[in-house]
């Protein structure tokens, strides 16, 4: 099944960007989370990431994306994962991405979803704050928000467990 490669959203009062790279071409093989194209801002360098796996190749329609601006990574911070029941479906961890060069660390500035909302594909589940840009974290899969690891106001680094979607799953709350 073809799916699209969208733009992600890109900060507070970005509107546009340039495609840098494409990091996978046509036919390529296309693993879960893995880097397709890097976009550049004004501010940032990001990379868009498969969002479903495998991929039978890499085109402009074969995999959803992750934004996830580049820098080396990060040790993920020790983040524990809500131990309450999880919806029918596939849990999905939630996690920090890539900040940028030189940013290891971002704070949790608001969740725009609760547990047990549904969501859908690409919708924006919480926001994330550095010293250089605010950016949204990205459902990728339709599903249920099935718990939140960490709270507004936090600080965690790049890898860290925000929360757990349930893809798939049905939502109690709308």
């Amino acid at each position: 099944m073809a799916t699209d490669i969208l733009v992600p959203t890109l900060g507070e009062s970005v509107t546009e960007a340039t495609v840098a790279k494409w990091l996978k071409q046509p036919g390529d093989a296309v693993a879960l989370d893995e880097p397709l194209v890097e976009l550049e801002t004004d501010k940032v360098t990001l990379e868009v990431n498969a969002g479903k796996a495998p991929a039978a190749a890499a085109s402009s329609s074969d995999s959803a994306p992750t934004p996830t601006p580049t820098s080396p990574p990060a040790a993920p911070a020790a983040s524990a994962v809500s131990e309450a029941p999880r919806a029918a479906g596939t849990a999905q961890d939630i996690v920090v991405p890539v900040l940028g060069e030189s940013v290891t660390e971002a704070t949790v500035a608001q969740w725009l979803k609760q547990p047990g909302e549904a969501v859908a594909q690409d919708e924006p589940l919480v926001e994330l704050e550095t010293d250089k840009v605010t950016l949204e974290v990205n459902a990728v899969a339709a599903g249920v928000l099935q718990s939140i690891a960490v709270q507004a106001g936090e600080t965690v680094e790049v890898g860290a467990v925000l929360g757990v979607l349930a893809a798939g799953a049905a939502g109690g709350e709308k």
